[in-house]
């Protein structure tokens, strides 16, 4: 065989069910090697950043890498957004780019290119992956790729790049297909979760009266949700999480206690304001989590911060207690170690908090339909496979808002927070779990990003509903121009606009709704529902200046929000 069969073969023997690629001349052997093999299904999509994207999602939610391939050159160059973004939001994924054939490249010549489409991908890739290699023999390709797969769910998971020349591609190769399979995690039993260590933390837990645990996003990523679950239920203390991590409790849950952080549920962030102890769980403690005022986070109350990258600890927040370690080897052991602390009273206090400052009437009064509602009207009783959320005020409005069934997942970009990213992670899901629909949650600004891969949802059927708050402008950034730039709204409300939305569904054959007030969103939800397996889009019409509340004063402690609280200085961030 040749290395494009041997590669497609490995894919398929290794579990990956579907490959996402816009074809290109310097992977077409590889394309029809997976094509003649039969056993992986190509996806083609309208641009790479999409098939980025999918891959991104398929990686989540089947812990097996999601792989996109690209061609040499401007194909592989728009991977990198979606590369990424697989970075900072630790989601498994292989990515194979076409290289010119090695008799067409530089090398050490001082000159900028060689062959047409030249492109060193492997250098802009490395910062942001876990590896990134070229393949400079047809000999390397069965190891690296073999690596690469290991490393992208190895520790805390990422992307890993692979680009291959094309003569490499057609090169014969003289091995057998050795199948991927995930090795088990070697669990951590260093010092940081040793006996004394579980003794200390079990001492803290017991004499806390207002514990909480902080989910983040590595609970998912880790693979360690089951066992979150089983710790969450037995120690019986409530549960706060970042965006990352809307889906590690069901709406249900008597733990989930809501989201913190810039834009988190006002009863959540009090609740931290007011916790005096605090088990972090997977989650980076970053600027969008804590404010800019890390003392005061870190002030009158014990933190134990638990993650598998040591240097995430005490990085921002100083002072925490240091548990580095998988989370799935510490909720198991910390189960057995951990006695439950039932506190009734702290209980009772969020409780009432919760019922003080109801996230649907944060924007209470507001002119034309209040988005808060229209998520909470959305997700009530729904069991989609997965929310996949844009970025921008809508990504706020689902993540305060959402009702998460048990098996359903929120998918967004966090680290990265690219806009663009929902419509193609839909079809990525729908793809992995086919059974289901997908719901996307996007704003008209981040929609129009991809708004292309309408096509492939059109072009293969696919369950994907689609809900596009409409509010004329790009939402986040004329909310912060609002707050420091005295509502000069340059490229957010001036020069910019948007389709008609149900216009361009129609040119794509799917069928759409729109709502403007609020008597019509009961039956437009109807209508959104009606028929799972059938793709369709809302399009819900906000008023310009509808803003995401609670807002976190920059600057100020995480219990100060706005719109009740002003800002000491400008966002970093």
């Amino acid at each position: 065989m040749n290395v494009s069969e041997y590669i497609a073969a490995f894919l398929a023997t290794s579990g990956v069910r579907t490959i996402y690629e816009l074809s290109g001349g310097m992977i077409m052997h590889l394309l029809d090697a997976v094509h003649r093999d039969g056993r992986s299904q190509l996806i083609n999509v309208y641009h790479e950043q999409a098939a980025a994207f999918a891959a991104d999602a398929t990686g989540r939610i089947t812990g097996i890498p999601g792989v996109a391939l690209a061609t040499s050159g401007p194909g592989a160059v728009n991977l990198l957004t979606g590369i990424g973004s697989c970075y900072f939001d630790s989601s498994p994924a292989v990515f194979i780019t076409g290289q010119v054939n090695r008799h067409e490249q530089k090398g050490t010549r001082a000159i900028r290119q060689l062959g047409f489409q030249e492109t060193d991908v492997v250098s802009m890739a490395g910062p942001i992956t876990k590896a990134a290699w070229r393949a400079n023999s047809a000999d390397e390709v069965p190891k690296l790729l073999s690596q690469a797969f290991d490393i992208a769910v190895s520790g805390r998971p990422g992307p890993v790049l692979l680009d291959i020349p094309m003569d490499v591609f057609r090169s014969g190769i003289e091995v057998s297909v050795t199948p991927w399979s995930r090795k088990q995690p070697q669990s951590n039993h260093d010092s940081s979760i040793s006996p004394s260590t579980l003794a200390k933390l079990a001492e803290d837990l017991s004499a806390a009266r207002r514990p909480l645990i902080l989910a983040g996003g590595g609970v998912r990523a880790g693979n360690a949700h089951q066992q979150f679950l089983d710790l969450v239920d037995h120690l019986q203390i409530p549960a706060v999480h970042s965006l990352l991590a809307v889906d590690c409790l069901s709406d249900t849950h008597a733990a989930r206690t809501g989201m913190i952080g810039t834009y988190g549920n006002r009863w959540a962030n009090l609740a931290i304001s007011r916790s005096d102890l605090l088990l972090v769980l997977g989650s980076r403690l970053d600027i969008r989590q804590t404010g800019a005022d890390t003392e005061s986070f870190a002030a009158g109350r014990t933190i134990w911060h638990v993650d598998i990258e040591p240097e995430e600890i005490n990085n921002r927040v100083r002072g925490c207690n240091s548990v580095v370690a998988e989370l799935s080897d510490f909720c198991s052991r910390a189960r057995t170690s951990l006695t439950p602390n039932h506190c009734p009273q702290w209980h009772e206090e969020i409780n009432a908090l919760r019922e003080e400052w109801p996230d649907i009437k944060e924007l209470a009064g507001c002119d034309g339909i209040n988005p808060n509602q229209m998520v909470r009207m959305l997700s009530a009783g729904r069991d989609p496979a997965a929310w996949c959320v844009d970025v921008g005020l809508h990504q706020m409005w689902a993540a305060q808002s959402v009702e998460i069934s048990p098996d359903t997942r929120f998918m967004t970009s966090g680290g990265m927070g690219a806009m663009g990213f929902a419509l193609p992670a839909a079809i990525g899901v729908a793809f992995a779990a086919p059974e289901r629909p997908v719901v996307v949650i996007a704003g008209d600004g981040g929609f129009q990003l991809n708004i292309q891969e309408l096509q492939t949802v059109a072009h293969h059927k696919l369950p994907v509903k689609i809900v596009v708050f409409n509010n004329h402008c790009h939402g986040m950034t004329r909310q912060f121009q609002d707050t420091y730039f005295e509502k000069r709204h340059v490229g957010t409300v001036n020069g910019y606009s948007a389709p008609d939305f149900a216009a361009v569904a129609a040119a794509y054959g799917i069928h759409s709704i729109r709502v403007s007030h609020q008597d019509e969103m009961e039956p437009a939800v109807d209508r959104f529902w009606q028929s799972p397996s059938e793709p369709v889009l809302l399009e819900v019409q906000i008023e310009t200046s509808t803003n995401a509340y609670p807002k976190l004063a920059f600057g100020l402690p995480i219990s100060e929000m706005e719109p009740l609280a002003k800002p000491m200085e400008m966002e970093s961030t």
